[in-house]
This record gives structure tokens, C-alpha cells and sequence, in this order.
């Protein structure tokens, strides 16, 4: 949970070009297409849309608790604030008599109705624990999911007696994980909820398989075939990396590609072919479909990184990170630390509380978006952006009252896109929403056919009513 360990990857772009990365993964990929649905980008055509609330409930964040300093009513006021439906958290600093306890978790569910990424965090092993507490949070409405250590290539693990992660051998962390899998599936109270995987596998030291979520028939690893790890591939893509430090355009865009093009610490190179020893693991069109979340990614406000930019990365982060496959985004951080040096300009909010322009930007998009229904059945819209440019991105949501909300961004670093979305249906009614600006209408048309937008660097939302 504390700031990554990006700066440790190598570039593995020399080595990729002269190896062929293969693998199966026999039911893992069978489970990947069953449970993901990922749109595309805008094609002629009627598009399925996707209810409005599972994108909502996709944007989380990272936070400090009372054990560091952060009071939890500050933490619900920011929260509340921005419109997070999920923290990432964890028995790390966790204790019975306080200041952080089971209660602080329960209490920030109640007041926001967030629910919580249950982890091991840095360097834990404790996996009773990580069970009978999350009983306590799933008896409660409040657990999401489950997850394995973070980033064991920064905090090592002792397990069994045993010492792994970092530059040691990675199998204590690999035995950890399956046990962790195997303890909450074993739970029929926690069955049901998903286990995602380690931080950072990409830095394993030797070829345990936790590249992988099952190790598939014929993997080479150490650790036997068939060794269930995790439902879902855990990543730390972080826009701004020793790779990729600039701003440029297309950056969250570029950060959530699940291929070898992407020059983040992304997907390929922790579950592709592993960035630290180039272990095979899934290939680039099994990446595609591979069920994923992000437990970090962020923008640290540093040199050319303004507020003004950082809360634009953001905002652009969150619909790019679902549009290309991730079901939960956790952004660092929700306020700067105050309780450790370094990585302090991170935060939604600043150290006194209050809000930066990316917290600001939030609170608007997630309250024009608001809606705690959703649709059984999400509709079809025939739409179009003609000639779209490649910084032009778009996402089709549907809410629960039946208007589409399409949002339709562009990651242009500078300059602007004239462009034109057509609508294949008559009498459309069209609202015009700028998060950048704030909540209230900024255009209407009625019985529209088409809408030109200048764009540049931030989602616009057209809500769209057709005709009965």
C-alpha cells in the first residue's frame, strides 16, 4: 500500500522482439471470457451499452487509516466527496484495541456504502486472520474481494520458516498465495468472492508461476501445474514510469494496454513475460481477455505534472481502465501521507484536507453519472464518431432510468479534436456535461441526429433519451 517499486523493472522490449512469449492456461481462459464483456473502440453500428453503476462501482482509491495519522471522519468526508464505491485496506496495521479496528471498517462502509479490497498488504502472512476478518466484513455487506501480498518484491514475506520475495526465491510467496486461494475457497461463507492476485509478479526471482492465475499443463514452473493462485490479475500501472516519465498524449490510455506496447508497469509485463527474468506466461492474446483489476496506479504532481494535469490523468484513468478490461481501478492516494517522507503529492487531497483539482474533477463526474440502480438488460444504441482520432476515446453507459450516458474523451497533450458523433436513431435529446467546468448542463438538442464536440484533453457525458 505504500508507493511502488516501478523504478525496479527492466526493459524487457530488446528481449521480447527475439522470443516468441506462448503459453495455456486450459480453464483460466475459459473463466476470462465467461465473466469479461469489453467494448471496443467506437465502430459503426449498435453498441451494447454497460450499466452506468458498474462503472461507478469500478473507481476505488487507496487511503490512510487512524493507525496513520488519517481520523476516520476526514476519510468519510473525502470519500463521500469523490463518489469512491470501493477502498482498497487490509489487516495491516489492524489490531483490537486501536486505533484501527474492525470497527473503522465497518463504520467507512455504513457512512459510504464502500466496500473493501481485503489483502495480506506488505510483507503479511497471516491468513487466519485475513479469513476470520473478512467474515466479519462480508457478514456485514462491506468485503469486495480478496487479496494476495503487495508488492513482494519491495516488502519480502517470511512464511513456514521460509523467507521470499525480493531477491530471494519467491516460492514462500507462491505457497502463501495458494494458500490463500485454497483457505477462502475452502470457506463457504468467502467462496464466492474473488482472490486477486499478488503485486508485482513480474519481479519473481525464480519461475514459481505466479505469472499465472491456475499454472496451466506444461508451464515449466516450480511450483506444480494446476496451482490455483487467483481469479484475477492484480497490476500496478502507474501513468508515469522510468519507461514513460512524460507527459504525452494517450497517456492513461497507453497505461492500460495489456499488450507489449505498453511501456508502464502493466499487465504484460507481470503476467506476459516477466520484466525482472522473462518468464512465459500468458500470451498477448490471452492478455486481452484475462480478468484484471488495478490495486495502485496514480500521478504524482512532479515537474511537468501539474494539479491541473494530475487531475486530468485521473479522470481520463478511471474510464480507460474499464473501457480496456480492468473490472476495479484503485487509485494512490486518496490524501497525501503526512506520517512518511517522500511520494507526497499523490493525493486526491492535500495534507489540510482539502481538495485538489483531480478530487474536484471526480466529484463532479461521479455526480453527473450518479445512480445506485442499474439495468437488468442494457440497451443498444446505434452511434458513430466519424473519422476519430486516435486520442479520441468512448464509453457507452446506460442508467438505471434507461438515458445512455456516453462519455467520449481525448488524451491530446495539446491542441484540440473537432469531432462529430452521428446517432443512428431520430428524435435523440441530447445533455451536454463538462466535469472540468461542473455539474450543470453545459448544451441541450432536441431531435438531434448528430453533435460536434470540441475536444481535448477530458471526458465529456452526453446524456441521450430517445424516442419511445
Amino acid at each position: 500500500m505504500r508507493q511502488h517499486g516501478a523504478d525496479r523493472r527492466k526493459d524487457v522490449r530488446p528481449a521480447i522482439a527475439r522470443q516468441t512469449v506462448s503459453s495455456t492456461i486450459g480453464g483460466c481462459l475459459a473463466i476470462a471470457m465467461m465473466l469479461t464483456v469489453w467494448p471496443q473502440d467506437s465502430l459503426a453500428g449498435q453498441r451494447t451499452a454497460i450499466p452506468t453503476t458498474d462503472f461507478l462501482n469500478s473507481i476505488g482509491v487507496v487511503t490512510s487509516f487512524p493507525d496513520r495519522g488519517q481520523p476516520l471522519a476526514k476519510t468519510i468526508e473525502m470519500i463521500r466527496y469523490c463518489g469512491f464505491r470501493w477502498v482498497r485496506a487490509g489487516i495491516e496495521g489492524l489490531t483490537d484495541n486501536g486505533p484501527t479496528t474492525m470497527r473503522t471498517f465497518l463504520e467507512l462502509h455504513r457512512q459510504t456504502g464502500a466496500r473493501l479490497s481485503w489483502g495480506l498488504v506488505s510483507g503479511g502472512t497471516d491468513v487466519k486472520k485475513l479469513v476470520e476478518t473478512g467474515k466479519i466484513l462480508a457478514d456485514n455487506g462491506a468485503l469486495l474481494a480478496f487479496e494476495g501480498n503487495n508488492e513482494p518484491n519491495n516488502w519480502s514475506v517470511e512464511y513456514q520458516g521460509e523467507k521470499g520475495g525480493g531477491e530471494f526465491s519467491w516460492m514462500a510467496v507462491a505457497k502463501l498465495q495458494r494458500d490463500l486461494y485454497h483457505a477462502i475457497k475452502a470457506d463457504p461463507a468467502l467462496a464466492k468472492y474473488p482472490v486477486w492476485s499478488i503485486s508485482e509478479p513480474g519481479a519473481q526471482q525464480d519461475n514459481v508461476g505466479l505469472q499465472f492465475l491456475a499454472i496451466p499443463p506444461g508451464a515449466g514452473t516450480l511450483m506444480p501445474d494446476g496451482t490455483k493462485y487467483a481469479e484475477y490479475a492484480n497490476v500496478h500501472n502507474y501513468l508515469y514510469h522510468p519507461h514513460s516519465p512524460d507527459p504525452a498524449d494517450n497517456k492513461a490510455w497507453d497505461a492500460t494496454d495489456p499488450t507489449y506496447a505498453s511501456r508502464v508497469d502493466g499487465l504484460f509485463g507481470n503476467f506476459g513475460l516477466t520484466w525482472s527474468k522473462w518468464f512465459r506466461g500468458y500470451t498477448q492474446e490471452q492478455l486481452e481477455t484475462l480478468p484484471r483489476v488495478t490495486t495502485e496506479t496514480g500521478a504524482n504532481i512532479s515537474g511537468r505534472v501539474t494539479e491541473e494535469l494530475q487531475g486530468l490523468n485521473l479522470l481520463n484513468l478511471y474510464f480507460a481502465q474499464f473501457k480496456r478490461g480492468y473490472a476495479y481501478t484503485s487509485v494512490y492516494l486518496l490524501r497525501d501521507r503526512t506520517d512518511e517522507a517522500g511520494n507526497q503529492s499523490f493525493g486526491f487531497f492535500k495534507p489540510d484536507y482539502s481538495p485538489r483539482k483531480a478530487a474536484t474533477y471526480l466529484h463532479n463526474m461521479t455526480t453527473i453519472l450518479a445512480d445506485k440502480g442499474t439495468v437488468a438488460a442494457p440497451g443498444q444504441l446505434d452511434y458513430t464518431i466519424v473519422d476519430q482520432p486516435p486520442t479520441v476515446h468512448d464509453l457507452l453507459l446506460q442508467h438505471s432510468d434507461g438515458t445512455f450516458q456516453l462519455t467520449v474523451w481525448d488524451e491530446r497533450l495539446n491542441g484540440q479534436d473537432q469531432v462529430t458523433v452521428d446517432f443512428g436513431v431520430t428524435g435523440a435529446s441530447l445533455s451536454v456535461y463538462d466535469p472540468t467546468i461542473g455539474v450543470d448542463l453545459i448544451q441541450t438538442r432536441n431531435n438531434a441526429t448528430s453533435l460536434e464536440l470540441l475536444l481535448s484533453d477530458h471526458p465529456i457525458v452526453i446524456a441521450i433519451s430517445t424516442a419511445k
